[in-house]
Protein backbone atom coordinates (compact mmCIF):
# COMPACT_ATOMS: atom_id res chain seq x y z
CA UNK A 1 0.00 0.00 0.00
CA UNK A 2 1.18 3.39 -1.17
CA UNK A 3 2.40 5.78 2.16
CA UNK A 4 -0.45 8.29 3.58
CA UNK A 5 -1.50 10.77 1.44
CA UNK A 6 -3.78 13.64 2.68
CA UNK A 7 -6.15 14.55 -0.34
CA UNK A 8 -8.42 17.53 -0.72
CA UNK A 9 -12.35 16.46 -2.26
CA UNK A 10 -11.92 20.12 -4.13
CA UNK A 11 -16.11 19.84 -4.96
CA UNK A 12 -18.62 20.00 -1.77
CA UNK A 13 -22.30 19.32 -3.29
CA UNK A 14 -24.99 21.63 -1.85
CA UNK A 15 -27.65 18.77 -2.10
CA UNK A 16 -27.48 14.73 -1.70
CA UNK A 17 -28.02 13.09 -4.47
CA UNK A 18 -30.56 10.05 -4.59
CA UNK A 19 -27.95 8.01 -7.19
CA UNK A 20 -24.26 8.44 -6.80
CA UNK A 21 -23.11 10.90 -9.69
CA UNK A 22 -19.63 10.77 -11.13
CA UNK A 23 -17.67 12.52 -8.51
CA UNK A 24 -13.80 12.88 -8.26
CA UNK A 25 -13.40 12.84 -4.65
CA UNK A 26 -10.76 9.79 -4.62
CA UNK A 27 -7.43 9.61 -6.69
CA UNK A 28 -7.26 6.61 -9.42
CA UNK A 29 -4.67 5.57 -7.32
CA UNK A 30 -6.36 4.97 -4.28
CA UNK A 31 -9.11 3.55 -5.92
CA UNK A 32 -6.91 0.77 -7.47
CA UNK A 33 -5.70 0.65 -3.63
CA UNK A 34 -9.08 -0.37 -2.11
CA UNK A 35 -9.86 -2.85 -4.82
CA UNK A 36 -7.07 -5.01 -4.41
CA UNK A 37 -8.25 -5.23 -0.34
CA UNK A 38 -10.33 -7.81 0.74
CA UNK A 39 -11.35 -5.96 3.63
CA UNK A 40 -12.48 -1.78 3.02
CA UNK A 41 -12.44 0.59 5.71
CA UNK A 42 -14.02 3.60 5.21
CA UNK A 43 -14.05 6.01 8.15
CA UNK A 44 -16.36 9.23 8.46
CA UNK A 45 -16.73 12.32 10.93
CA UNK A 46 -20.81 10.88 11.16
CA UNK A 47 -22.92 14.05 10.59
CA UNK A 48 -20.74 15.62 7.18
CA UNK A 49 -22.62 15.29 4.26
CA UNK A 50 -19.33 15.19 1.85
CA UNK A 51 -17.79 12.56 3.93
CA UNK A 52 -20.55 10.15 2.93
CA UNK A 53 -20.66 11.23 -0.76
CA UNK A 54 -16.89 9.87 -0.39
CA UNK A 55 -17.62 6.56 0.90
CA UNK A 56 -20.40 5.90 -1.63
CA UNK A 57 -18.03 6.40 -4.87
CA UNK A 58 -15.71 4.18 -3.06
CA UNK A 59 -18.28 1.45 -2.71
CA UNK A 60 -19.54 1.68 -5.99
CA UNK A 61 -15.89 1.92 -7.54
CA UNK A 62 -15.04 -1.89 -5.45
CA UNK A 63 -18.45 -3.69 -6.10
CA UNK A 64 -18.25 -5.14 -2.70
CA UNK A 65 -20.25 -8.39 -1.38
CA UNK A 66 -21.48 -7.34 1.60
CA UNK A 67 -21.00 -4.25 3.38
CA UNK A 68 -20.89 -3.44 7.60
CA UNK A 69 -22.40 -0.79 9.39
CA UNK A 70 -21.66 0.37 12.60
CA UNK A 71 -24.97 2.31 12.24
CA UNK A 72 -27.42 -0.58 12.03
CA UNK A 73 -28.05 -3.04 14.50
CA UNK A 74 -28.07 -7.09 13.78
CA UNK A 75 -31.58 -7.24 14.10
CA UNK A 76 -32.44 -4.48 11.35
CA UNK A 77 -29.96 -5.96 9.20
CA UNK A 78 -32.10 -8.86 9.16
CA UNK A 79 -35.05 -7.30 8.55
CA UNK A 80 -33.37 -5.57 5.33
CA UNK A 81 -32.93 -9.01 4.20
CA UNK A 82 -36.34 -10.41 4.41
CA UNK A 83 -38.15 -6.47 2.95
CA UNK A 84 -36.42 -4.06 0.11
CA UNK A 85 -36.21 -0.80 -0.03
CA UNK A 86 -37.14 1.50 -2.62
CA UNK A 87 -36.31 4.64 -1.06
CA UNK A 88 -34.87 6.08 2.00
CA UNK A 89 -38.15 6.54 3.85
CA UNK A 90 -38.67 2.82 3.71
CA UNK A 91 -35.01 1.96 4.38
CA UNK A 92 -36.21 4.30 7.63
CA UNK A 93 -38.85 2.32 8.61
CA UNK A 94 -37.38 -0.60 7.99
CA UNK A 95 -33.85 -0.32 9.67
CA UNK A 96 -35.91 2.05 12.70
CA UNK A 97 -33.15 4.70 11.90
CA UNK A 98 -35.38 7.36 13.79
CA UNK A 99 -34.45 5.55 17.22
CA UNK A 100 -31.09 5.33 16.52
CA UNK A 101 -29.53 8.78 16.86
CA UNK A 102 -27.43 8.70 13.95
CA UNK A 103 -27.72 11.94 11.37
CA UNK A 104 -30.39 11.89 9.20
CA UNK A 105 -30.48 8.68 6.97
CA UNK A 106 -31.06 10.87 3.81
CA UNK A 107 -27.11 11.22 4.08
CA UNK A 108 -25.93 7.80 3.88
CA UNK A 109 -28.34 6.90 1.15
CA UNK A 110 -25.83 7.19 -1.60
CA UNK A 111 -24.01 4.50 -0.04
CA UNK A 112 -26.75 2.03 0.30
CA UNK A 113 -27.97 2.90 -3.70
CA UNK A 114 -24.39 2.37 -4.34
CA UNK A 115 -24.31 -1.36 -4.25
CA UNK A 116 -26.88 -3.76 -3.85
CA UNK A 117 -25.65 -6.02 -1.83
CA UNK A 118 -26.18 -8.27 1.70
CA UNK A 119 -26.09 -5.36 4.86
CA UNK A 120 -24.00 -6.96 8.14
CA UNK A 121 -25.24 -4.47 11.28
CA UNK A 122 -22.63 -3.98 13.76
CA UNK A 123 -24.50 -1.18 16.08
CA UNK A 124 -24.05 -2.36 19.75
CA UNK A 125 -27.35 -2.01 21.16
CA UNK A 126 -28.09 0.57 24.35
CA UNK A 127 -27.87 -2.51 26.65
CA UNK A 128 -25.10 -3.83 25.28
CA UNK A 129 -23.13 -0.41 25.55
CA UNK A 130 -24.99 -0.02 29.45
CA UNK A 131 -22.95 -3.50 30.36
CA UNK A 132 -19.96 -2.25 29.29
CA UNK A 133 -19.84 0.64 31.04
CA UNK A 134 -21.18 -1.20 34.13
CA UNK A 135 -19.06 -4.56 33.89
CA UNK A 136 -16.44 -3.78 31.21
CA UNK A 137 -16.04 -4.51 27.67
CA UNK A 138 -15.43 -8.30 28.05
CA UNK A 139 -18.38 -8.62 29.75
CA UNK A 140 -20.89 -7.74 27.25
CA UNK A 141 -19.06 -9.42 24.44
CA UNK A 142 -19.83 -12.48 26.47
CA UNK A 143 -17.83 -15.62 25.07
CA UNK A 144 -16.06 -13.94 22.26
CA UNK A 145 -14.33 -11.84 24.72
CA UNK A 146 -11.16 -13.28 25.10
CA UNK A 147 -10.42 -14.17 21.02
CA UNK A 148 -10.99 -10.38 20.72
CA UNK A 149 -8.43 -9.50 23.06
CA UNK A 150 -10.88 -7.72 25.58
CA UNK A 151 -9.86 -9.80 28.64
CA UNK A 152 -6.36 -8.06 28.26
CA UNK A 153 -6.07 -4.38 29.96
CA UNK A 154 -4.58 -1.91 27.68
CA UNK A 155 -1.04 -0.44 28.45
CA UNK A 156 -1.18 2.55 31.11
CA UNK A 157 0.30 4.20 28.83
CA UNK A 158 -2.54 3.58 25.99
CA UNK A 159 -5.23 3.86 28.55
CA UNK A 160 -4.33 7.30 29.43
CA UNK A 161 -4.02 8.09 25.97
CA UNK A 162 -7.33 6.97 24.77
CA UNK A 163 -8.97 8.39 27.78
CA UNK A 164 -7.45 12.05 26.81
CA UNK A 165 -9.22 11.28 23.25
CA UNK A 166 -12.39 10.99 25.18
CA UNK A 167 -12.43 13.86 27.20
CA UNK A 168 -11.73 15.99 24.51
CA UNK A 169 -14.15 14.63 22.36
CA UNK A 170 -16.59 15.35 24.82
CA UNK A 171 -15.38 18.86 25.68
CA UNK A 172 -13.30 18.32 28.71
CA UNK A 173 -16.89 17.96 30.37
CA UNK A 174 -16.58 14.01 31.97
CA UNK A 175 -15.65 13.35 34.96
CA UNK A 176 -12.57 11.49 35.73
CA UNK A 177 -14.26 8.39 36.59
CA UNK A 178 -16.41 7.33 33.44
CA UNK A 179 -13.25 7.93 30.86
CA UNK A 180 -12.61 4.18 31.52
CA UNK A 181 -15.96 3.26 30.96
CA UNK A 182 -15.97 5.23 27.53
CA UNK A 183 -13.04 3.62 26.52
CA UNK A 184 -14.13 0.19 27.50
CA UNK A 185 -17.28 0.92 25.04
CA UNK A 186 -15.44 2.16 22.18
CA UNK A 187 -13.44 -1.40 22.50
CA UNK A 188 -16.71 -3.22 22.57
CA UNK A 189 -17.68 -1.57 19.09
CA UNK A 190 -13.86 -2.17 17.32
CA UNK A 191 -14.59 -6.29 18.35
CA UNK A 192 -17.99 -5.94 17.84
CA UNK A 193 -17.64 -4.33 14.07
CA UNK A 194 -14.45 -6.76 13.73
CA UNK A 195 -16.92 -9.79 14.22
CA UNK A 196 -19.05 -8.07 12.12
CA UNK A 197 -16.76 -8.07 9.01
CA UNK A 198 -15.28 -11.67 9.30
CA UNK A 199 -18.38 -13.01 9.25
CA UNK A 200 -19.51 -11.00 6.01
CA UNK A 201 -15.91 -12.08 4.62
CA UNK A 202 -16.18 -16.00 5.27
CA UNK A 203 -20.25 -16.07 4.09
CA UNK A 204 -19.81 -13.30 0.95
CA UNK A 205 -16.17 -14.50 0.28
CA UNK A 206 -15.61 -10.42 -0.30
CA UNK A 207 -14.59 -7.88 -0.64
CA UNK A 208 -16.30 -6.21 2.36
CA UNK A 209 -16.88 -2.50 2.63
CA UNK A 210 -17.22 -1.22 6.52
CA UNK A 211 -18.91 2.23 7.33
CA UNK A 212 -17.72 3.23 10.61
CA UNK A 213 -16.55 6.70 11.94
CA UNK A 214 -12.44 7.43 11.61
CA UNK A 215 -12.03 6.37 15.78
CA UNK A 216 -13.16 2.56 14.62
CA UNK A 217 -11.18 2.77 11.64
CA UNK A 218 -8.19 4.14 12.22
CA UNK A 219 -4.83 1.69 12.33
CA UNK A 220 -3.41 2.61 15.09
CA UNK A 221 -5.96 1.15 17.62
CA UNK A 222 -9.11 0.23 15.71
CA UNK A 223 -10.56 -2.13 13.74
CA UNK A 224 -7.54 -3.24 11.88
CA UNK A 225 -5.28 -4.00 14.97
CA UNK A 226 -8.35 -6.80 15.83
CA UNK A 227 -8.08 -7.80 12.01
CA UNK A 228 -4.72 -8.27 11.79
CA UNK A 229 -4.43 -10.20 15.02
CA UNK A 230 -7.43 -12.77 14.38
CA UNK A 231 -7.09 -12.84 10.21
CA UNK A 232 -3.76 -11.86 9.30
CA UNK A 233 -4.19 -12.80 5.94
CA UNK A 234 -6.66 -10.77 5.24
CA UNK A 235 -5.72 -7.01 2.85
CA UNK A 236 -6.95 -4.51 4.81
CA UNK A 237 -7.16 -1.11 3.01
CA UNK A 238 -7.82 1.90 5.40
CA UNK A 239 -9.17 5.60 4.46
CA UNK A 240 -9.64 8.23 6.90
CA UNK A 241 -11.78 11.59 6.68
CA UNK A 242 -10.85 14.77 7.57
CA UNK A 243 -12.02 18.27 8.28
CA UNK A 244 -10.01 20.98 7.02
CA UNK A 245 -6.90 18.93 7.78
CA UNK A 246 -7.54 17.48 10.67
CA UNK A 247 -7.94 14.56 11.85
CA UNK A 248 -6.68 11.85 14.34
CA UNK A 249 -4.94 8.45 13.96
CA UNK A 250 -3.33 6.86 11.54
CA UNK A 251 -4.94 5.22 7.61
CA UNK A 252 -3.69 3.87 4.52
CA UNK A 253 -5.15 7.52 2.93
CA UNK A 254 -6.84 10.69 3.93
CA UNK A 255 -9.41 12.40 1.72
CA UNK A 256 -9.96 16.17 3.15
CA UNK A 257 -13.50 17.60 2.74
CA UNK A 258 -14.61 21.85 4.47
CA UNK A 259 -15.87 21.42 7.92
CA UNK A 260 -19.56 20.28 7.64
CA UNK A 261 -22.46 23.25 9.44
CA UNK A 262 -23.05 22.36 12.85
CA UNK A 263 -23.75 23.98 16.29
CA UNK A 264 -21.38 23.77 18.95
CA UNK A 265 -21.37 20.55 20.70
CA UNK A 266 -20.06 21.38 23.45
CA UNK A 267 -23.02 23.44 24.27
CA UNK A 268 -25.12 20.71 25.43
CA UNK A 269 -22.77 19.58 28.35
CA UNK A 270 -22.70 23.82 29.14
CA UNK A 271 -26.05 23.62 29.46
CA UNK A 272 -26.25 20.64 31.61
CA UNK A 273 -23.54 22.20 34.09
Amino acid sequence: MKPLAILTAFVLLATLPQTVRAAEFIPQDVLADMRAADVVILGEIHDNPQHHLVQAEAVEAITPTAVVWEMVTEEGAQRLAQKAATNPEELSRILRWAESGWPPLRMYYPIFQAADVPVYGAMVPREAARAAMERGAATALGADAARYGLTVPLSDEDQAAREADQLAAHCDALPAEVLPQMVAIQRLRDAVLTRAILRATDETGGPVAVITGNGHARKDRGIPTFLSRLRPGLKVFVLGQSEDGVVSGDFDAVIDSPTAEREDPCKAFEVQN
